[in-house]
C-alpha cells in the first residue's frame, strides 16, 4: 500500500466514524459554520461600503471642489433690489435694507465669473435647484428641477443615453429645454421616446433634448457629499433657470413684504452650488484656501458658504471604514477559535471513548502516524465540512442584508477563499493534539482499559 492509498484509507475511517455520529458532529462543527459565516458576512458589508466610496468618487469627479450655499443663522439684513417698483414706500424698505457691513448678497454668477481668474480652475459648474410638479399626459410627480450647464455633466461623468446635450444656443437665448434622467423617462414616458415631448415642470413646459444614462444607486450618505441622484432629477440651462422660472437673488414686492412684516431673508442665493475642477491635484488645496479668501471678501464675511473637498472626505471615510471592518472581521474570527477549541475539545473526549478501537488497530500493525493520520482527517473533516455550511450561510445572510437594511453587500471569491482555508486550518491546528494523544495510547493498557 502507497503513501496515498494509506492516507485515503486513514481518512475513510476518520469519515465513517464522524458519520457514525452525525448529530454530535454537526453540533461540534456549529462554531465553525457560525465563524465562517460571520466573517464572510463581514467582509461582505465592508466590501459593499468601499465600493460604494468608489463610486461616489467617481460620481463627484476628481480634483472637484464643492461651493454649497447656506443661510446664516444671524443677519436679517437683504442685499440691494434688482428690481424695484416706484412707490415711494417700496424704495423706503428698498433703501432700508441696502447692502451692509457683513452682509453678503448670495452665491452669484458673479462669483462665478470671479473665481474663474484663478489659473488652476479648469471649469466651473454652477447649479440652481428647485422643488417642482412634474405633469405629462395626465401623469403627475413631484421632483427637483434643476439649472446647469454642460460642465455639470462633465464633472459627475455623467453620459447621455439619447439625445443631445444643451447647444450654445440654448444657453444664449435660455430656451426652455430640459435632459431628463433615467426613472423620469421610465415613469413618465413608457414605451415612448421623450426626445422632442414637452413635460411641465411647475408652471413651464420644457421640451426634452436628451436622456441620460442610469446612474449609480446613490446612498443616504451622498447628501453630505452634494453628490445628485441624476436619475431622478430634470436639468435645464442654467439661463432658463434663471430667467423663466427662478432667481432667489431678484427682490420681488413680495419678498419685500415677507422681509418687512417677518425680518427673516429666507433662500436669499442665486445658486444653490458650485463645483470647480482644479486641473492638478497638488493644486487643490492652495485653490481652496485661495477660493475661501475671495469668497469671503466677496460676501463681507458672512458665512453663508460652505466649501467642501468631497474625494479627500470620501478617502477619510474609506479609510475609517478600512479600519471598521478589520476590526470587525478579527472579532467575527474569534468564533473559528471558540470554534477550534470546541472541536478540540470533542476530539479529546473521541480519543478517551475510543481507547480499544485505538488499541486495536496499534495492535494489528497500525503505525502511530496511521493514528494521527485518522483523528486530523476527523477534525479537518468537520472544520472543512462546517466551512462549507458557513459559507452558504454567510453568502445568505449577506444578500439577506441588502435585502432588508438597504446596505450594500459584496461577496467577493477572495473572502470566501480566505473563510474556507482559515477553517481548513482551524481543523489541523486544533485537531493536531488529540491526533497525537491518539496515536501515544498503549496497544496493551488500550485492550486492557476495556
Amino acid at each position: 500500500m502507497n503513501y496515498l492509498q494509506r492516507l485515503w484509507f486513514n481518512f475513510r475511517i476518520g469519515l465513517s466514524a464522524l458519520l457514525t455520529n452525525r448529530v454530535r458532529a454537526l453540533l461540534t462543527s456549529l462554531g465553525i459554520i457560525f465563524g465562517v459565516a460571520s466573517v464572510i458576512a463581514m467582509l461582505a458589508i465592508g466590501k459593499g461600503a468601499e465600493r460604494e466610496i468608489l463610486q461616489q468618487i467617481k460620481q463627484v469627479g476628481s480634483n472637484n471642489i464643492v461651493v454649497k450655499a447656506v443661510i446664516p443663522g444671524s443677519g436679517r439684513q437683504e442685499p440691494a433690489a434688482e428690481q424695484s417698483d416706484e412707490s415711494g414706500e417700496e424704495k423706503a424698505v428698498e433703501k432700508n435694507m441696502a447692502p451692509k457691513r457683513n452682509v453678503s448678497s448670495g452665491l452669484r454668477l458673479a462669483d462665478v465669473e470671479n473665481l474663474l481668474q484663478i489659473p488652476s480652475i479648469s471649469y466651473i459648474s454652477a447649479e440652481s435647484e428647485m422643488d417642482v410638479n412634474i405633469l405629462y399626459q395626465g401623469i403627475s410627480g413631484k421632483g427637483k428641477l434643476t439649472g446647469v450647464t454642460n460642465h455639470f455633466f462633465e464633472s459627475t461623468n455623467t453620459k447621455l443615453a439619447k439625445g443631445k446635450l444643451f447647444t450654445e444656443q440654448h444657453l444664449a437665448e435660455a430656451i426652455p429645454v430640459c435632459i431628463i434622467g433615467w426613472n423620469i423617462e421610465k415613469k413618465y414616458f413608457p414605451g415612448i421616446n421623450p426626445i422632442g415631448q414637452s413635460i411641465k415642470c411647475g408652471r413651464e413646459w420644457l421640451k426634452i433634448v436628451g436622456v441620460l444614462e442610469q446612474g449609480a444607486t446613490i446612498g443616504k450618505e451622498s447628501a453630505r457629499f452634494s453628490i445628485r441622484d441624476v436619475n431622478e432629477q430634470i436639468f435645464t440651462p442654467l439661463p432658463t433657470m434663471l430667467m423663466r422660472i427662478q432667481d432667489r437673488s431678484r427682490l420681488t414686492p413680495y419678498k419685500m413684504q415677507m422681509y418687512r412684516n417677518s425680518g427673516a431673508r429666507g433662500n436669499y442665493h442665486q445658486l444653490d452650488k458650485m463645483v470647480i475642477h482644479v486641473a492638478e491635484t497638488g493644486m487643490v488645496q492652495p485653490t481652496v484656501e485661495l477660493m475661501t479668501r475671495m469668497l469671503n471678501r466677496r460676501h463681507g464675511g458672512s458665512k453663508d458658504v460652505e466649501i467642501i473637498v468631497p474625494e479627500l472626505l470620501l478617502k477619510q471615510e474609506q479609510k475609517t471604514k478600512q479600519l471598521f471592518n478589520i476590526v470587525l472581521a478579527i472579532i467575527a474570527s474569534i468564533s473559528l477559535i471558540v470554534g477550534g477549541i470546541g472541536i478540540m475539545n470533542i476530539m479529546l473526549a473521541s480519543v478517551l471513548e475510543r481507547t480499544r478501537e485505538i488499541g486495536l488497530r496499534l495492535a494489528i500493525g497500525a503505525t502511530k502516524k496511521d493514528v494521527v493520520l485518522q483523528f486530523l482527517s476527523e477534525a479537518i473533516s468537520l472544520c472543512v465540512t462546517g466551512g462549507l455550511i458557513g459559507v452558504l450561510l454567510g453568502v445568505g445572510i449577506s444578500i439577506a442584508i441588502e435585502k432588508v437594511t438597504d446596505i450594500e453587500t459584496s461577496v467577493s471569491l477572495f473572502s470566501i477563499m480566505l473563510s474556507f482555508s482559515i477553517s481548513a486550518l482551524t481543523g489541523l491546528l486544533f485537531g493536531w493534539f488529540p491526533a497525537r494523544k491518539a496515536a501515544a495510547n498503549n496497544p496493551v493498557v488500550s485492550l486492557k482499559s476495556e
